[in-house]
């Protein structure tokens, strides 16, 4: 299939609202072939931003689960499981991933963790007997606390909890 063909067809400027799987692929092309030309510069930058943003929703929403269980951790102490312990190792893995992949994502930091805190407080309300009001209004822990595989707030762990390994 001739790609200069797709780019100058008459269903190329609507491809991108009738199939963007279709639209991708057909840029790709193009990126691909150098044909300048031919590209959909207004939708790429479009589109270009928006991946940019979902990584940062991810980092967001990420670091808003692991101040969820952060929460429940040190404020339920006697309801502690091993899936909150996995939960919490879990997202600092995945986070850790994604700031190893997105370095630039790294002085964001603090501004995630003051929007995550919230809804770590909403996850930590809607799953526990606490409400909201109970969670500190700032969140209490720092950045390096929060991504430290080694640190659990509150009380000591208990004896027994044998699920807790050593990273």
């Amino acid at each position: 299939m001739d790609i200069k063909a797709i780019a100058s067809s008459p269903q190329t400027p609507n491809l991108y609202e009738t199939d963007f799987y279709a639209w991708t692929q057909e840029q790709a092309k193009l990126l691909q072939q150098g044909v300048w030309e031919s590209l959909d510069i207004v939708n790429l930058v479009e589109e270009i931003e928006s991946l940019g943003k979902q990584v940062r929703q991810e980092l967001r929403n990420r670091l808003g689960v692991l101040l969820g269980h952060l929460l429940k951790w040190e404020f339920q102490p006697n309801k502690r499981s091993k899936s909150w312990f996995f939960t919490l190792r879990e997202q600092r893995r995945e986070i850790g991933y994604l700031l190893n992949e997105n370095p630039s994502l790294k002085p964001y930091l603090p501004e995630a963790l003051q929007k995550a805190y919230l809804a770590g407080i909403d996850l930590a309300a809607k799953e526990t007997s606490l409400n909201d009001e109970h969670f500190p209004a700032e969140c209490p822990y720092t950045i390096e606390q929060v991504l430290d595989a080694t640190f659990f707030p509150g009380e000591p762990l208990e004896s027994g909890q044998n699920w807790v390994v050593e990273n």
